[in-house]
């Protein structure tokens, strides 16, 4: 597209710079041209805009942003064709190399390397998948062995049939689906296993990827070998304790030709370093106050780069509070937010991690482990501010909870916690 933010040359200007065109960045960009902000460029590496989503050719997406379920290209679409009617400078095969801590952005382009001075950024890398790499999983390296993104990516954007024998380790949603995907084009899917005591995935998935095909899902299982020389010929599957360490003699043999892996994804946050920003130890993103920016004034994170979501309405809403934080950044700033978000053991993370007091927070946790009959509790120095009751808690499911700013007070830290009795 012909545009002046575009242009070859040297260093050029622009008010914000949304690095990654998937359904955080598109979403972002529609919300902030809507609020005037015009001087704007989204930078995407791949060959077109929408992220993962184009490969999530299943149903299921949209109900929470648009009221209706929509397939993944559809949803993606939704906000494609806002950025390409509203005008909106984007620029596809421009891998983002370097942001500096004064928001300089190095852009590698089919036109050679160009630079961007941006009054903010905005993070909306998404996530990479967990790889056999990081399992340690002993074997020799035999082709078969896929992670559940590469195998969907092959099957649903190359027209590939990757398998035909299948074992697949960890019960995340893509996992899940993938089962699901293989059974219907003919493979053989012998089960799901999953190394924790509980699934890791929505529930919805369980229900109508496995149950409704007849594919069994083993709890405190995982894969101790991988067999095979040129192409995997079987792995063998182990028990694991509460410790999740294997129990001797409890192998079992599966003979199949390709190992599916399912076990987590990783926000893409190698930019995010370079620039200088905080990581949480926990969501493996940025750390960020209630207006989604992190620890570098002017650099703002959002969707699955700063935490792993499970629907992706939640990724376009969350990036839509991002954009009207941004646009009010650069017209007028923030205010500071001391007040720490902190969890105890129940909870796994919160987003975000600082507040200001002066508004209401929307606070995204998950639980640490499953709980029911249970409340989702934020206390300040003992004093309950907000509270939800749940009939039950689990890892896959987000959890919100709106905290009102006319109960806080003072700078005490404000801590989330979850109580019930444990169980499924």
């Amino acid at each position: 597209m012909t545009n002046t933010l575009l242009d070859a040359g040297a260093e050029r200007g622009v008010d914000v710079l949304i690095v990654g065109g998937g359904p955080a960045g598109l979403a972002a960009a529609v919300k902030l041209w809507d609020m005037g902000v015009h001087s704007l460029l989204i930078l995407e590496r791949e060959k077109q805009l929408g992220g993962i989503l184009r490969q999530c050719i299943h149903d299921g997406f949209g109900l929470t942003r648009f009221g209706t379920t929509l397939s993944g290209p559809e949803y993606a679409q939704h906000f494609i064709r806002e950025v390409q009617e509203k005008g909106i400078p984007h620029l596809t095969n421009a891998a983002v190399v370097d942001i500096s801590g004064d928001k300089l952005v190095t852009v590698a382009t089919r036109e050679g390397l160009r630079r961007w001075r941006a009054k903010a950024v905005v993070l909306a890398m998404g996530c990479r998948e967990r790889t056999r790499g990081a399992l340690a999983i002993p074997g020799e390296r035999p082709a078969g062995v896929f992670t559940a993104g590469v195998a969907q990516a092959y099957m649903n954007l190359c027209n590939r049939m990757p398998a035909r024998e299948v074992v697949i380790l960890g019960s995340g949603d893509i996992g899940m689906i993938m089962a699901r995907r293989l059974t219907l084009e003919g493979a053989h899917v012998q089960a799901v296993f999953e190394v924790l005591p509980y699934p890791s995935g929505l529930p919805r998935n369980i229900e109508q990827c496995l149950n409704d095909y007849n594919i069994p899902l083993y709890l405190s299982h995982t894969v101790t070998a991988i067999h095979g020389d040129a192409r995997l010929t079987g792995v063998t599957v182990s028990e694991v304790d509460e410790r999740m360490r294997p129990i001797p003699g409890t192998e079992k043999e599966y003979p199949c030709d390709t190992l599916i892996l399912s076990v987590g994804l990783i926000p893409e946050n190698e930019l995010s370093l370079d620039s200088g920003v905080r990581l949480d130890g926990r969501t493996r993103g940025a750390e960020v106050d209630e207006f989604f920016q992190t620890s570098v004034p002017g650099i703002f994170s959002a969707g699955n780069v700063l935490h792993v979501h499970d629907l992706v309405d939640f990724v376009s809403l969350e990036a839509e509070s991002l954009a009207e934080s941004c646009a009010r950044y650069i017209r007028e700033g923030l205010p500071g937010c001391a007040l720490a978000i902190t969890a105890d053991k129940s909870v796994n993370h919160t987003v975000p991690m600082r507040a200001s007091g002066a508004r209401d927070v929307h606070l995204s946790l998950r639980a640490a482990r499953p709980f029911r009959d249970c409340r989702v509790v934020a206390r300040q120095g003992g004093r309950e501010l907000a509270s939800k009751k749940m009939r039950k808690a689990i890892p896959a499911e987000m959890i919100h909870l709106d905290v009102p700013a006319s109960q806080i007070a003072g700078q005490e830290d404000i801590v989330v916690s979850i109580e019930a009795r444990e169980g499924v």
